[in-house]
C-alpha cells in the first residue's frame, strides 16, 4: 500500500513541479523588457517574413500561456500579454510558436507524424482508461489489452511531441538571435523560458509512460492468473 501511495504521489508531483517551473520562469522574464522594444506580435511577424511565410497570420488569444500555432488556419495565436507586451518571455514564446509554423511549411517529419496521430490519440485519451477499467471489472483480458493499445497510441503522441517542441525551441533561439530580436545578454533568459516550457512536455510524457508500464504489468499479471 505504501508503495502505491509513493507511486501516485510521484505521478502528482512531477507535473506540478514542471508547471511551477514554467510559471515561475515565465513570470520572471515577462517582467523584463527586451532591449529592442518589439512586441511578441512584431517578433513573430519579423521571423515569419524572414522565412517567407507572409500568408501566416498572427492573432491575440485570451488566457495566460495559451499561445499556439494552428496548422489548419495557418495562424500563430499569442496570449494577449505576449502579443501586446515586449518582454523577453514574450519574444521567446512568440518565436517558439513561429518555429512550429516553419516546421509546418517545411513538412517537418515529426510534426506530420504527430498530426496523423491526433485522431487515434484523442480516442486513446478519452476511452483507454474506460476500456482498462472495464477489462479489470469484467476480468476480460481482451478488453484490457484494447485499452492498453489505445493508451499506447496516446503515449506515442506525447513522445512524438517531444522532438517537435524541442526543435521548435531550437529554431526559435536561432531566429531571435540571428535577426537581432534579442541581444546577447538576453539569450540566457529566453533560453530559460523555452527550457522550462519543454519540461512540461517531458513531465507529461514520463507520467504517461509510467502509467502505461503499470497497466502492462497488470495485464501480464492477469494472464499469469489465468
Amino acid at each position: 500500500m505504501g508503495g502505491f501511495l509513493i507511486y501516485f504521489a510521484f505521478l502528482l508531483i512531477i507535473p506540478l513541479w514542471a508547471q511551477s517551473r514554467v510559471k515561475g520562469t515565465y513570470n520572471k522574464y515577462s517582467k523584463v523588457a527586451n532591449s529592442t522594444g518589439r512586441t511578441g506580435a512584431e517578433v513573430a511577424r519579423e521571423i515569419l517574413n524572414q522565412n517567407g511565410l507572409y500568408d501566416v497570420q498572427i492573432e491575440p488569444v485570451r488566457g495566460k500561456l495559451s499561445d499556439h500555432y494552428d496548422p489548419r488556419s495557418k495562424v500563430v495565436r499569442l496570449s494577449e500579454d505576449n502579443y501586446y507586451g515586449s518582454s523577453i518571455a514574450g519574444a521567446a514564446v512568440a518565436a517558439h510558436e513561429v518555429g512550429h509554423a516553419i516546421q509546418d511549411a517545411e513538412g517537418y517529419a515529426f510534426l506530420r507524424f504527430r498530426h496523423a496521430l491526433v485522431p487515434v490519440a484523442n480516442i486513446g485519451s478519452n476511452f483507454s482508461f474506460l476500456l482498462i477499467l472495464g477489462g479489470m471489472l469484467l476480468h476480460a483480458a481482451n478488453l484490457f489489452l484494447l485499452g492498453i493499445i489505445f493508451m499506447g497510441a496516446a503515449v506515442l503522441f506525447q513522445l512524438i511531441t517531444l522532438p517537435v517542441e524541442f526543435n521548435a525551441s531550437s529554431r526559435a533561439m536561432d531566429q531571435i538571435v540571428a535577426t537581432g530580436l534579442i541581444r546577447n545578454n538576453e539569450e540566457r533568459g529566453a533560453r530559460k523560458v523555452l527550457n522550462a516550457a519543454a519540461l512540461t512536455y517531458v513531465a507529461g510524457a514520463l507520467v504517461a509512460l509510467l502509467e502505461l508500464a503499470r497497466f502492462i504489468f497488470m495485464f501480464m499479471g492477469m494472464n499469469d492468473d489465468d
